[in-house]
């Protein structure tokens, strides 16, 4: 698994993350091992919590699991910033902060490597909360600092704030990106990469849908189909053109023989800016699929050719009439495919 630096100042990451934003839910503390033990022997390093994950039980998950003996092998993330149990935002210093204490407690450590702001909030001051993520550095609680959620314009805003006030130097941001979702290369992503900072990108594959296994519908036992998900996956797939790109990347998968999700994810993580797609999964048999895309590696045909098909399909989604040309998907990705033989 390659790994790449976060920003200028964060540490190595490597190009898969492992997110565990249903650890607790519909996943079990031993489906959670046997993820993280997949994910461990496959090269990664890099576990992405929130404290309001699942009112803190993914944050004690990781905290049972990293307690044998692997912290020193992993790079752990928490987000601080939504309660855990009203789900209200409060980015104040003192929510933040006491926040961040709930999550070591829970995580069994003395640190975090990189601690983030979990989303922009107009209601508080913004030096008010780049205070708190000083004193979070300052006291050792935290190694690195980064940012989730925000849009360009408070990305730009935040990092200008911390370097003329000698602030702790925000090292990333994380946001959704996906072929499905490109809406961060319109600002976010752009003044990510002008501060020197790296994206950690959310939902890389669609809430699923990127792996082609939806089809024209929810299947039964997916994540499409439990309550607490309604409409979360068939919101990546509402429009005709979504499914263009579905089986734009299904086509690219079937001529490279490698899953469809592998093919997604490897288009991401060769996107300018990206440092790590965070991914979770309900098994360790999910987890290996996804973890394919760490030896995909597309012809620049390809990834030119599925670039078009998902601009062009988000062209059409923002209610342009006349976005760019489908290429000839399916005789790039034959040609790809023979070149492999």
């Amino acid at each position: 698994m390659i790994t790449r630096s976060l920003g200028t100042s964060g540490p190595l990451l490597p190009e898969i993350g492992l997110g565990t934003w249903n650890w607790g839910r519909e996943v079990s503390l031993e489906e959670a091992k046997a993820c993280l033990h997949t994910y461990l022997d496959a090269g990664g390093s890099l576990l992405d919590t929130a404290a309001s994950y699942n009112a803190g039980a993914s944050e004690e998950f990781v905290g049972s699991l990293v307690r044998k003996g692997l912290r020193d092998r992993l790079v752990i993330a928490t987000k601080a910033g939504v309660d855990p149990r009203t789900k209200e935002l409060d980015v104040s210093r003192r929510a933040m902060l006491h926040a961040l204490d709930g999550s070591l407690r829970r995580l069994g450590t003395d640190h975090v490597d990189l601690w983030q702001v979990h989303a922009w909030s107009d209601a508080v001051d913004l030096a008010e909360t780049l205070s708190a993520l000083d004193t979070a550095v300052a006291t050792g609680r935290a190694r690195h600092v980064g940012l989730c959620n925000y849009p360009g314009e408070q990305v730009t805003r935040a990092w200008t704030w911390q370097r003329e006030h000698a602030g702790s130097p925000l090292a990333s941001v994380q946001a959704e990106y996906s072929l499905l979702r490109r809406g961060v290369e319109q600002d976010t992503l752009p003044a990510a990469v002008a501060a020197g900072m790296g994206l950690l990108a959310w939902s890389p594959l669609a809430g699923g849908a990127l792996t082609g296994k939806y089809g024209e519908g929810a299947i039964v036992g997916t994540r499409a189909d439990m309550p607490h998900y309604e409409g979360f996956s068939e919101r990546y797939l509402e429009l005709p053109d979504d499914q263009r790109v579905v089986e734009a990347v299904r086509l690219v998968a079937r001529a490279m023989d490698v899953p469809a999700g592998a093919v997604a994810l490897a288009w991401l993580r060769d996107r300018p800016g990206v440092v790590s797609a965070l991914v979770g999964a309900r098994n360790a048999t999910q987890l290996r699929a996804s973890l394919t895309a760490c030896s995909v590696h597309l012809p620049d045909e390809l990834a030119q050719a599925l670039d078009m098909v998902s601009a062009a399909a988000q062209e059409w989604a923002a209610g342009h009439e006349d976005g760019p040309r489908t290429p000839n998907l399916y005789g790039a990705a034959r040609a790809a495919h023979e070149e492999a033989q």
